[in-house]
Parts: structure tokens; C-alpha cells; sequence
């Protein structure tokens, strides 16, 4: 841990700290979502959605990564288990126990809407406090903003498909 690099943030690092924890079980739990989602899904364009879930996944790994470099830059320890993921996580997990492809796709939706929210209050909290943390947000927030399109253009080119065999 930095102590400098601790103690330029602006506020109570633990609270961040927990904070940065729950985002933490968020993206571990989007992850298995997604890669399950991709094995599981059925229906019209399966292998386009599955592709989608795919790369989404491994974006999702990835901000999990940078979460816990920040949690452990901070002095933190990142959540250690799947169970403390599901006692912290602020969006859940939907388990894709309906594979059928527009079911997938509004879960993911959903987890998506939520991260969407999630890390716009840790903009709003680390704007001026923590500008290391805050990019990193910043950072996941495009993309999570950007994998909230992709699924709903899936969505969209499932539906206008669905209407046009009828």
C-alpha cells in the first residue's frame, strides 16, 4: 500500500473501500452471468448473442481486475469468496435458468441498468475526492454504458427478425 497514494483520497478510504468491494462482487458475478448465459442460450441468433455475452464477460473479468488492484493499491483486500460476492453485490445474479435467448438478453439488461447506476454514484462520490478511483470509474462506466447498447441492439434485431417470419 502507498501511503501517499492513500492519503491524497479524500475521503474515508474504508467507506470507498466497501464501496469499491461491492462493485467488486458486482463484476465477478456479471462474469459467470454472461459466460453461463453464452453456454446455456437458445433461440434465433443464439450464435451472435452468445458471442456478445462472451466478449462482455471477459470485460466484465477485466473491471473486476482493475477493482481489485485499486482495492489492494488502497490498502484494501478485495472480497476473498463467491459468498461474500452475493452478500456485498449491489446488482445480483440472475441465473439463466430460462435460456431462451430474449430472456438472457433482458437479464443482462438488467445487471447492465444496475452497473450503469452503481458506478455513477461512485463518479459522483470519487469526482472530487479520489481521481485515481474516479478514472478508473469512469473507465467501466463507458463500457458497461456501451455493453447496455450492444444488448439492446440484439434485443431490437431478435424482435424485427421475429415480426418479419410472421
Amino acid at each position: 500500500m502507498g501511503t501517499k497514494g492513500r492519503s491524497i483520497v479524500g475521503m474515508d478510504v474504508d467507506e470507498l473501500l466497501n464501496l469499491l468491494n461491492r462493485a467488486f462482487a458486482d463484476e465477478w458475478l456479471a462474469y459467470y452471468q454472461y459466460w453461463m448465459g453464452a453456454k446455456v442460450v437458445k433461440g434465433p441468433m443464439k450464435d451472435a448473442v452468445a458471442a456478445e455475452l462472451i466478449l462482455h464477460a471477459t470485460e466484465e473479468l477485466a473491471h473486476a481486475d482493475m477493482l481489485a488492484l485499486r482495492i489492494i493499491q488502497l490498502g484494501g483486500t478485495p472480497l476473498l469468496t463467491p459468498e461474500d460476492w452475493y452478500k456485498n453485490t449491489n446488482c445480483g445474479y440472475d441465473s439463466p435458468t430460462d435460456p431462451y435467448v430474449k430472456i438472457i438478453l433482458e437479464q443482462n439488461i438488467k445487471g447492465e441498468q444496475c452497473a450503469i447506476e452503481v458506478y455513477q454514484s461512485l463518479l459522483k462520490i470519487t469526482r472530487d475526492a479520489d481521481p485515481v478511483t474516479y478514472n478508473i470509474v469512469l473507465t467501466i462506466l463507458e463500457q458497461e454504458v456501451e455493453h447496455e447498447e450492444d444488448l439492446q441492439s440484439l434485443q431490437e434485431d431478435i424482435e424485427t427478425l421475429m415480426v418479419s417470419k410472421h
